[in-house]
Parts: C-alpha cells; sequence; structure tokens
C-alpha cells in the first residue's frame, strides 16, 4: 500500500471509532458532529455548512433531524435578521460535552499499538496537520451529505 492508501484506511479506521461512540449516544455522526460544533457557541449556519463540508440544504436538513430530538435550535442573528444561527440547546449542550469528552478519551486508541515515541510523534503531527488546515470552508467542489 502506498502514503494515499494509508492516509485513506486511516481515516476509515478514524470514522469507524467515531461511529462507534456516536452510536452509543444513540446519534448519527453527523449529528454528531452538529451538536460538538454547536455545544460551547451558536455558529453561523452558512459558516458552519463550509467548515463541515455540507451543502445549505443538506445542513438544513440535518439540523430539521437534530431540532426534533430538541438538542439543536436556530434562531435569526442580532445583527442580521437574514442570517440563521444554530445553536445547541441546553439538553444538546450537556450531550455535545458528553460526545466530545468520549471521543477524546478513545479516538486516541487508534495510535494505542504504537510505542510511546511514536505515539508521542502521531498525536504531534496529527496537530500540526489540524493547526494549519482550513477548516472554514470546503476542501472540493463535492459537498459531504448527511
Amino acid at each position: 500500500m502506498d502514503y494515499g492508501d494509508k492516509l485513506f484506511w486511516l481515516s476509515v479506521v478514524i470514522q469507524r471509532k467515531y461511529a462507534q461512540i456516536c452510536a452509543e449516544f444513540d446519534l448519527t455522526p453527523s449529528q454528531a458532529t452538529l451538536i460538538c460544533a454547536v455545544r460551547n457557541e451558536p455558529r453561523q449556519m452558512a459558516d458552519l455548512a463550509a467548515s463541515l463540508g455540507m451543502t445549505k440544504n443538506a445542513l438544513s436538513q440535518l439540523v430539521d433531524r437534530t431540532a426534533r430530538r430538541e438538542l439543536v435550535g436556530r434562531s435569526s442573528s442580532a445583527q442580521d435578521r437574514r442570517v440563521v444561527m444554530l445553536s445547541a440547546t441546553p439538553t444538546g449542550k450537556v450531550l455535545g460535552e458528553a460526545i466530545f469528552a468520549e471521543v477524546a478519551k478513545r479516538l486516541p486508541e487508534i495510535a494505542r499499538n504504537l510505542d510511546p515515541g511514536d505515539q508521542r510523534d502521531f498525536e504531534r503531527v496529527a496537530t500540526a496537520i489540524v493547526d494549519t488546515s482550513d477548516l472554514s470552508a470546503p476542501t472540493s467542489n463535492h459537498p459531504i451529505t448527511p
């Protein structure tokens, strides 16, 4: 397997572990991601769609499904009534914090078979990748749909 193959399979390992955690909270990975993204502060719907690599329509459908469970809510921006803000409900905030804590605790398990030095290197490289990535916009012309 070449480097691209390894990165592909690494993404599968991460997604599979994340999906397992989300299922324990009776959420889809998309719902859990949405809740975690708005757990600390409201976010503009358009900005959030771009950050998650989703179309506005796909995000709207995801918000509808998650709002029916009373985990997120929509409101108008105080500065511009045309701007839709998304935020976690009190229940959604508690759930988002629990999911986030579980992910932070268990996702590093993917590196458990590495020796301690390699684990530190993996953490350093993963941190550098995230810190130097533009998470404000999708990286392709193919938005993700939930």
